[in-house]
């Protein structure tokens, strides 16, 4: 089955993939939803068998789809969690009740699909996979599916659902290359999924951004709820385990929820998982024990995370200038005398906003590269740390294992090691973790079924 597993990532790769090469224009030709939906038509349209959520955002929108399946699933839903990238294997991307999908399931799906993705040409690979996911969602339908859009909104593959409910998390300047310089343009490209008279749920955001999102809603008929208006949180505690918080909204107050995610920003994300659930539920919304129930068992990891407390490694995946600001509020939650980051990006990220931030912080800085084809060349991040305002010592690894080896070297008992700047290099860092420590990980972290986005295996697959 491994092989027949590793024949269909290959064959799925193989399709036009701009995460991988983002030498293409953001535009509705390029990224076609015509296409999408005439893919989604051939397989009769499986995205339109189960209710969906779908969630949008610069920042948070992943942690609010993870909650927000934690919440239904505690109040006994068969859920199905859209996601992307992924972590470390390529299942986590389609789950139904958390679990990953089989990788046998995986292949019989495709060798559904492949002949009709063959008689569409130019269909891409996030094409493909979104419409697997619809598949495996569909057959047989989940009570509910939570879709994350992958880049942007309007334009993106996952558009082509009719969700009962949507929602926008917090937005910041990101992909300005593909999605606008300005927090206006990409407010637009997130409000595209705004569907007419379906409540749109939406994070606190800058008046700019607020505008062009509240404009949208007007035009779709489509009810806006805000969080920090109409649905709130107060924070009760917060460590390096987690957070404790109350939330309240119109009709609702939970309090003393806990939630194993870190970090003041997870408070906002939680807030609008209830939200969502809530406009999506109605008259069947959840106890708050429930809620509170489903929060706690939220699994989320790489999102400051604490793979290690001997030595100290935290890891984020941070990956622009606002949410390296935000992972450096969060350290004063770790004890530490001294701080390394071991850093790495893709190339179209804001690396110097980014380096700006956490370097600051740093006591010294490692730099390294993931294995994603995207990934900075450590040359050129070394240039970019040249030209900071802060003077550290700096080094230069080619991958990161010999990064997080080198980082190690350099730590002593009161040193924290932060890896951050890219999910690819989270992953990374995890899998190198667990290579040097068999049992650092549970059975079930999705770190013992690694695999290389080309669908190549490491050793530690099983």
């Amino acid at each position: 089955m491994i092989n027949q597993y590793a024949r269909t990532l290959r064959e799925i790769y193989a399709h036009v993939d701009y995460s991988r090469n983002r030498q293409h224009s953001y535009n509705a030709e390029t990224y076609n939803l015509d296409r999408m939906r005439a893919l989604v038509m051939r397989l009769g349209n499986p995205q339109d068998a189960f209710p969906s959520i779908h969630i949008a955002g610069s920042k948070g929108k992943g942690s609010t789809s993870a909650m927000t399946m934690a919440i239904l699933q505690a109040a006994g839903y068969r859920t199905g969690l859209y996601t992307s990238p992924h972590l470390h294997t390529f299942r986590e991307r389609m789950r139904i009740n958390g679990e990953l999908i089989p990788r046998e399931r995986l292949v019989s799906l495709w060798n559904e699909l492949k002949p009709v993705v063959d008689a569409l040409p130019g269909a891409t690979t996030f094409e493909i996979i979104t419409a697997m996911a619809f598949m495996h969602f569909a057959q047989p339908p989940v009570d509910w599916g939570i879709i994350e859009v992958g880049l942007g909104g309007r334009l993106d593959a996952t558009n082509v659902i009719t969700p009962r409910v949507c929602a926008i998390t917090a937005l910041s300047l990101e992909h300005t290359d593909l999605l606008g310089e300005t927090l206006a343009d990409i407010a637009a490209e997130k409000a595209g999924i705004i569907k007419p008279r379906a409540p749109v749920v939406t994070g606190p955001q800058p008046p700019e951004a607020m505008a062009v999102i509240e404009k949208a809603a007007v035009a779709a008929d489509a009810p806006l709820i805000c969080v920090g208006k109409e649905w709130r949180w107060v924070i009760r505690a917060q460590s390096s385990r987690g957070l404790w918080l109350d939330i309240y909204g119109p009709d609702s107050t939970i309090k003393e929820i806990y939630i194993p995610l870190t970090g003041t920003h997870q408070a906002m994300n939680a807030t609008i998982a209830v939200a969502l659930v809530h406009a999506a539920l109605q008259e069947s919304f959840p106890s708050a024990d429930v809620i509170r129930h489903g929060l706690a068992n939220t699994y989320w990891p790489g999102r400051l995370e604490m793979l290690s407390r001997h030595p100290t490694i935290l890891l984020d995946s941070a990956h622009n200038r606002d949410s390296a600001t935000r992972l450096s509020h969060a350290l004063r939650f770790y004890q530490h005398k001294r701080l390394i980051l071991l850093f790495g990006a893709s190339a179209d990220k804001d690396i110097a906003g980014m380096l700006d931030v956490l370097g600051g912080r740093a006591d010294a800085v490692v730099l390294t590269r993931s294995f994603h084809p995207r990934a900075a060349n450590p040359k050129r991040l070394l240039t970019i740390a040249q030209e900071q305002p802060w003077k550290k010592p700096i080094y230069v690894t080619d991958d990161v294992v010999p990064g997080l080896e080198l980082a190690l070297s350099l730590a002593d008992d009161e040193t924290l090691i932060l890896v951050s700047g890219s999910i690819f290099v989270v992953a990374a860092a995890r899998e190198a973790w667990l290579a040097m420590h068999p049992d650092a990980l549970p059975r079930s972290d999705w770190a013992h079924y690694a695999e290389p986005i080309d669908g190549e295996f490491t050793p530690m697959l099983s």
